[in-house]
């Protein structure tokens, strides 16, 4: 069941327990009204030894490369050119997703998200241990734009452009993204 939440925003419940949001253009970021952002609560158990390894290996054997570990900025931005899949890895936040009037999702460590090209994101506030693991399908490299009207036709034409992956970040080829991204 879809329900409305945000401003610009469906909810529903997808495969594998994960959560899917859709979010529509608000005129100043282009969001993505085709592919749901995907919450994966507890999708990976952080190692205690190295928890960004847990995450990077998992990615990268889904074929999700070019891994970072940092964390979220604090401004809202979007990638025109590249889905991106985010794993916490330490810490909680709260991060909003769709631009100034979307949804505020809290994010623990052990949570995925898998974020479609155009969706806007940006950390409202983080514990002091907050940290983060980013890749993209295929090691894509990424652009970020911040929320800028003039460049939102521009995005919106390039977003339309950027393929799906061949394999959701988690689970591969079997995992919710190859049942919600169609």
């Amino acid at each position: 069941m879809v329900q409305p939440t945000g401003a610009g925003a469906a909810r529903s419940d997808a495969p594998h327990g994960a959560e899917a949001v859709v979010f529509q253009s608000n005129g100043i970021v282009p969001n993505n009204p085709s592919l749901p952002l995907v919450i994966r609560r507890g999708a990976i158990s952080p190692s205690p030894q190295d928890p960004a390894k847990s995450f990077k290996a998992t990615f990268a054997r889904n074929g999700w490369t070019n891994a970072w570990l940092d964390g979220i900025h604090d401004y809202h931005h979007y990638h025109p050119n590249t889905h991106e899949v985010l794993g916490i890895v330490s810490g909680s936040a709260q991060v909003r997703f769709g631009g100034e009037d979307g949804e505020l999702i809290t994010l623990s460590a052990g949570d995925v998200l898998i974020i479609p090209a155009g969706v806007a994101h940006a950390r409202i506030n983080a514990s002091d241990d907050f940290a983060v693991v980013g890749a993209y399908p295929n090691g894509a490299d990424y652009e970020t734009i911040r929320d800028d009207p003039t460049a939102l036709a521009m995005s919106q034409q390039r977003i339309a452009q950027v393929p799906l992956p061949d394999a959701d970040p988690v689970d591969g080829p079997d995992g919710a993204l190859m049942k919600l991204w169609t």
